[in-house]
């Protein structure tokens, strides 16, 4: 096996302490759970709003979200992101990732303010 970049090792190290979890007796994940949770997990603008969220740990309005997304994907400072970028961004988040991390009860959204906010689990 030729070694990877450090992202690739990390990523190989993780799926094997995963798969040493899973055949622990310590959890009680259905495939269907755990199936929804790789799917929640698997789109990247997904993972980096819950990233966004947890860094902040308060409500953030959705276009500041956005904004932060924004600059997470692409390395720029924000003052380097154009105003449509950030656009694609708060709308995708709107209309695609928000609802369904809303509904997977990782998130809150008051539309009416426009804020997104983590779960209070």
């Amino acid at each position: 096996m030729s070694s990877g970049s450090n992202s690739d090792i990390d990523a190989v190290e993780f799926v094997q302490r995963l798969l040493n979890w899973l055949d622990g007796d310590d959890h009680d994940l259905s495939g269907d759970s755990l199936d929804d949770a790789f799917a929640l997990l698997a789109d990247r603008r997904r993972r980096l709003l819950l990233e966004v969220m947890r860094t902040y740990e308060e409500e953030l309005t959705l276009p500041d979200a956005a904004e932060e997304v924004a600059v997470r994907e692409t390395g720029n400072s924000v003052r380097n992101i154009s105003a449509e970028r950030v656009q694609e961004v708060y709308l995708s988040l709107y209309h695609d990732h928000l609802p369904r991390l809303v509904d997977a009860g990782l998130l809150e959204y008051d539309q009416e303010r426009d804020l997104v906010a983590p779960d209070a689990v």
